[in-house]
């Protein structure tokens, strides 16, 4: 029987300000915005836009987001990224050592890298905590991660999970946290928002040129579009679809949290929902299936936003589906990913 090795489990999540006050929320908005994979454009202009223009001026209108955001035990996205490393923990055996890190501000990507050093691991499994790929999330987090672990003076075996938007218990978890309202509701509409990208970020990462960013060229998953991001989220949403049973036309993709005035992918969520409205649509449930932990993207933009843009255009109710947070569902995923 080959010997199993001691392996170190690496998740990475996006990142969180350490506090919501307006200082904490300003140095994460300017550790974020200045990943060069986030805000695309040449070193001296993005400094610029971010130190004199997005950070001072949104800083504290984002600040009085967070305190919505916030809890009793601070942000959702920490919280639940502590408690996922210690149920994984608990589910892996002792050859096997889970670590939690955030790209941006803490716990840092820095630190875990540093508790990893010198603790005899054969093997270091990085698992990025976002479902579709895009240099922006996973592929800026795994650089960061290479960065630090590139300066041991031995560098063990590494495995990357750089997605997994089809995995049949990451489908199964958000199902069924979904079917509980699908259940003992009647919705008119489905609509599955993930986060946006501009669309500059999809054409550099297309094969072949082969993005068209249309429906066409994300109607079906393969080698060409594995990594693109646009796909991947379509790619999510199918599976969703057959798990959950729902007829076409009951449904609809969408992208959300756009930012600035260059195009990002399309068709944008805010523009689907007054278009919904003005359909005469009622009732609709909203899932956000490319985050794994609930955040400000789900709970204030996803479901306090959206709902309140919905009525303003003829909506009556607008539900968000939670993310899988703690969801055992969710664990066995990971476990699954690491494992396989």
């Amino acid at each position: 029987m080959n010997k199993v090795k001691k392996t170190a489990v690496f998740l990475i999540n996006l990142g969180t300000p350490d506090s919501p006050s307006v200082p904490d929320v300003r140095k994460y908005l300017r550790e974020f915005l200045m990943d060069r994979r986030v805000i695309d454009i040449p070193f001296l202009n993005r400094w610029f836009l971010i130190n004199f223009i997005i950070a001072p001026f949104r800083a504290p209108k984002s600040a009085k987001v967070y305190k919505e955001l916030w809890t009793a035990e601070g942000s959702p996205l920490l919280t639940y990224g502590l408690e996922v490393q210690k149920l994984l923990q608990a589910k892996l055996d002792e050859n096997f050592q889970v670590f939690f890190g955030m790209r941006y501000q803490n716990p840092s990507i820095e630190k875990a890298v540093k508790e990893m050093e010198g603790k005899g691991f054969e093997k270091i499994v990085i698992l990025p905590l976002f479902p579709q790929y895009a240099s922006a999330s996973t592929g800026s987090a795994v650089e960061k991660a290479m960065e630090y672990i590139n300066k041991w003076e031995v560098i063990p075996e590494i495995k990357i999970v750089a997605n997994f938007p089809n995995h049949p218990l990451f489908i199964k978890g958000f199902a069924e946290i979904g079917r509980k309202y699908l259940e003992k509701d009647k919705f008119d509409h489905v609509i599955f928002t993930y986060h946006g990208l501009p669309e500059r970020q999809i054409k550099k990462s297309a094969v072949q040129s082969y993005c068209q960013l249309n429906d066409k060229c994300c109607s079906k998953y393969h080698s060409k579009n594995y990594y693109c991001y646009r796909a991947q989220c379509y790619e999510t949403t199918r599976h969703l679809v057959k798990e959950l049973g729902l007829e076409e036309g009951t449904y609809s993709v969408a992208f959300q949290s756009r930012l600035g005035k260059t195009p990002w992918i399309k068709p944008y969520t805010d523009d689907l929902i007054k278009e919904l409205g003005a359909k005469g649509v009622k009732r609709v449930l909203a899932f956000s299936p490319s985050f794994v932990a609930d955040c400000l993207e789900t709970t204030i933009e996803g479901g306090v936003e959206y709902r309140d843009m919905f009525k303003e255009h003829g909506g009556e109710h607008w539900q968000l589906v939670e993310s899988l947070n703690n969801h055992p569902l969710w664990i066995e995923c990971m476990e699954d990913l690491v494992l396989n």
